[in-house]
């Protein structure tokens, strides 16, 4: 039987007459389950089952396949291959080569993060709420100038920009040699910017972080524009100064766009192939630059050994899975998810 519910008119008693049908789950509290019409299931197989299916096939499936054959011999140019466990595995801890290039990589998840963030938060936060002390909170005068040319290195590929850096560095007939040089610096008179161990490496970084400024800037940007004008005028009112806002308004308010931005840096940094391969590609000297999907690719497609390379593909997906894991673990720790929440 289906309970009747009784109808309480404006201003008047209850009409006990008058009913109106109630769900009997409605009735006792619990929600009520939707019947599965052909609407509701084709719109799940097709806006969740089918990106599901395909997220599966084309990354999930690719990701064990390259698990297997990092515990095979295979060598990529036949079907044969024998099973030899984590053979692959011993073998790559214990090479010289490739821990170099592990830790170049970590070193390069570290720097270029790091400053890469801290040069684009700058330079947004004077194009945004950098101008002057008095009146409406702004930025600097034409800073839509800035935000452009800061921007315009992002706009060219990677491949290019790598090429036309490794030319500015030649020794010889290099740009950066002939600027120093011109103003007096004849020390650096055919220095090997890309083949000195002490330059190799912070060379390529410096061109990276140039590359990526602009864009992340641009991100900050955005995330500055969503703070309330007011926050920054208490804050003049208490006297605070350009970086004591900074640090205390602008950071903590825009922290999840810091971390995103930290992660996808990390990731970055932690692949390099384009700039490393264009600008030093026999790894620098000392294998100074060799990164880890350098010396996957040389061990894949020059050495013939697929299965070696697949472990280290492996490696490589585990540390950027330990790296991202602890900027959300640092992150919370630090008290970012509760001032998201806050938000």
């Amino acid at each position: 039987m289906t309970p009747q519910a009784v109808v309480e008119p404006p201003g008047g008693p209850p009409l006990t007459g008058a009913s109106v049908d109630v769900d009997p789950a409605e009735a006792r509290g619990k929600p009520s389950r939707r019947r599965l019409t052909f609407d509701r299931v084709s719109f799940m197989v097709v806006f969740l089952g089918l990106p599901l299916l395909i997220f599966v096939l084309f990354v999930i499936w690719p990701f064990i396949q390259a698990f297997y054959y990092s515990l095979t011999n295979w060598s990529g140019f036949t079907a044969k291959m024998d099973f030899i466990g984590i053979s692959n595995y011993k073998k790559l801890f214990s090479d010289d080569i490739f821990m170099t290039a592990l830790w170049n990589n970590v070193l390069l998840a570290i720097v270029v993060p790091i400053v890469t963030i801290v040069l684009s938060l700058a330079l947004a936060t004077m194009v945004t709420v950098g101008g002057p002390s008095g009146g409406r909170v702004r930025g600097l005068r034409n800073s839509s100038f800035y935000r452009v040319v800061s921007f315009f290195p992002y706009t060219i590929p990677a491949i290019i920009i790598g090429i036309l850096w490794q030319r500015m560095y030649d020794p010889s007939t290099g740009l950066v040699n002939g600027i120093l040089t011109g103003i007096g610096l004849e020390q650096f008179a055919s220095f090997p910017w890309l083949g000195d161990t002490r330059t190799a490496m912070p060379a390529i970084m410096f061109v990276i972080i140039w590359s990526f400024v602009g864009f992340y800037m641009v991100l900050f940007v955005a995330a500055i524009k969503g703070i309330p004008a007011e926050m920054y005028d208490a804050a003049r009112i208490d006297g605070a100064g350009r970086l004591r806002t900074a640090l205390s308004v602008t950071l903590p308010l825009i922290r999840e766009n810091v971390q995103t931005a930290y992660i996808y840096l990390g990731i970055l940094a932690l692949d390099a192939f384009v700039y490393m391969q264009a600008m030093n590609p026999g790894g620098g000297p000392e294998n100074s630059t060799l990164v880890m999907s350098q010396d996957l690719f040389t061990t894949a497609f020059t050495k013939g050994q697929f299965g070696q390379a697949s472990a280290m593909g492996v490696v490589l997906a585990a540390t950027t899975l330990v790296f991202a894991g602890l900027v959300f673990l640092v992150n919370r720790l630090t008290g970012g998810g509760q001032s998201g929440e806050a938000r």
